[in-house]
């Protein structure tokens, strides 16, 4: 029996340039035929969006590109408002959104201003929320439709320099398992990837990434870095029926660093 999402629309949120992880999950999907709407922030990380999505299968030649501030409420109801407008049904929401301004990204945890603790929870980890909840609200998704977020595994121990941004991944898983019991009795599911360190352009902001990444290596079961197609892929599972018993839950995609004691 072969394998494909051909008919399957999803959203991919997040995308930047050819680095992020978003990009990775939507070449995924696109490998396996799944038609894709991208959602970004701002002129400059649209024109790099026009730019992949050439890259894409013909289905996805000409994806909507929307430019989404997830900072505030009306432009996520206007994005599923927009998205019903088209009468597109959505099997799946990919959620890659996170910020934290870069100088709390090294250092000592306790010198994050409230503001910038504010920021970073608001756009890593509530922006979550308000999407499923204006996605469920505007009655695009699929009957079984799946939503993901991205993690890393700051949000579960301490990891040196990722200070704020290790406290609001916390906070997402936290909000994913809440969030799968409020969306499970519709009939839709949420899980989150935790990637191991991968050389985007917000991973490398983070202080002494560098010795992150050359430590996994060394010490992962695996001894190889995570690069953006194996997350890709362990989406499309994650996305499609194939993990239809599967919510609530926190899948590594790091090699199988999370596993080592020391």
């Amino acid at each position: 029996m072969s394998f494909n999402l051909k008919g399957q629309t999803y959203l991919v949120m997040g995308v930047a340039n050819n680095w992020s992880i978003a990009w990775g999950i939507a070449q995924s999907l696109d490998k396996f035929g799944a038609t894709l709407i991208f959602s970004s922030t701002g002129e400059r990380s649209i024109a790099q969006v026009e730019k992949l999505r050439g890259q894409l299968g013909e289905q996805n030649q000409e994806a909507l590109i929307f430019d989404t501030d997830v900072s505030q409420d009306q432009p996520i109801i206007d994005l599923f408002a927009a998205i019903k407008e088209r009468n597109i049904t959505l099997s799946g929401v990919a959620h890659c959104i996170a910020f934290s301004n870069k100088e709390n990204l090294k250092g000592d945890y306790y010198e994050v201003g409230r503001a910038d603790y504010l920021l970073a929870q608001d756009i890593s980890s509530y922006s979550l929320t308000a999407v499923v909840r204006e996605a469920e609200k505007s009655g695009v998704l699929a009957a079984h439709a799946s939503f993901i977020t991205l993690s890393y595994l700051g949000g579960e121990r301490a990891v040196e320099n990722y200070n704020v941004m290790g406290v609001a991944k916390a906070a997402l898983e936290a909000s994913v398992k809440y969030l799968a019991g409020d969306i499970g009795k519709l009939g839709h599911r949420i899980n989150t990837i935790s990637a191991g360190p991968i050389r985007t352009v917000s991973g490398r902001a983070v202080g002494g990434f560098s010795k992150i990444t050359e430590m996994m290596e060394e010490r992962a079961p695996l001894h190889t870095a995570t690069n953006i197609a194996e997350v890709g892929d362990t989406a499309v599972y994650l996305l499609s029926e194939m993990s239809r018993g599967v919510t609530g839950e926190t899948i590594h995609v790091d090699g199988g660093f999370h596993s080592v004691g020391f």
